[in-house]
């Protein structure tokens, strides 16, 4: 807005200039601004927790650890059984493996044997022909050979006579008169025993002493 000035000429008058206070409402503004900033993080309320608290709470972890180490801990030692036992069953898998072949292979064993025996009973040294004593040295040999196969792959026949009864091993076919023997102790074996690794896969028939009765 123009006015007039005392010699007549125009004067323009600034609206902010003509009026002080606006001044002073800037002013205000400025200082309310300041006073509504953020607040001084010193000047927030504070909760201490207790020093009974805080014992509380690591009392309570203290236990929380404990208890996983101690599942951890089971967790190991299981998980070593099943790696054991695993293990175990590998091994006796492939030990084992062949027992239901033994235990057919020691009828055939019997049989020689028993052929054997049979062909040196047989046998005459003052035969001109000596058939049988060449077939009983060649069933021998083969007999030998046989029981060396087996000791290989753990198979070894049982030699009880003389020993103590052990119902494990032994199968009582007869008892038979104590003389000059420990009563209880195996006097005569009626069908070979054999083991596969210390296992028994069939049971010797044997006569066990027994004290006489008059």
């Amino acid at each position: 807005p123009e006015g007039m000035n005392r010699t007549g000429n125009h004067q323009v008058i600034h609206p902010l200039l003509d009026c002080p206070c606006a001044f002073s409402t800037a002013a205000q503004q400025r200082s309310t601004g300041d006073e509504c900033g953020p607040e001084d993080p010193r000047d927030e309320p504070r909760h201490p927790l207790s020093e009974r608290t805080l014992e509380l709470k690591a009392s309570k972890l203290e236990e929380q650890v404990r208890d996983l180490t101690e599942r951890y801990r089971k967790a190991l030692a299981d998980s070593e059984n099943v790696r054991r036992r695993t293990q175990k069953f590998v091994e006796d898998a492939k030990l084992f493996g062949i027992q239901s072949f033994c235990k057919d292979l020691v009828e055939v064993a019997d049989i020689l044997e028993k052929t054997t025996e049979s062909t040196e009973r047989e046998t005459e040294p003052s035969d001109p022909k000596p058939t049988l004593k060449k077939i009983y040295e060649g069933l021998s040999l083969i007999e030998a050979k046989l029981q060396s196969v087996f000791a290989k792959h753990g198979l070894q026949k049982m030699n009880p006579v003389g020993g103590k009864y052990d119902p494990y091993d032994h199968e009582i076919v007869c008892h038979v008169p104590a003389e000059g023997m420990q009563p209880g102790t195996v006097a005569l074996v009626t069908q070979d025993g054999y083991k596969l690794h210390g296992r028994t896969i069939r049971h010797a028939h044997v006569g066990v002493a027994v004290e006489s009765q008059e």
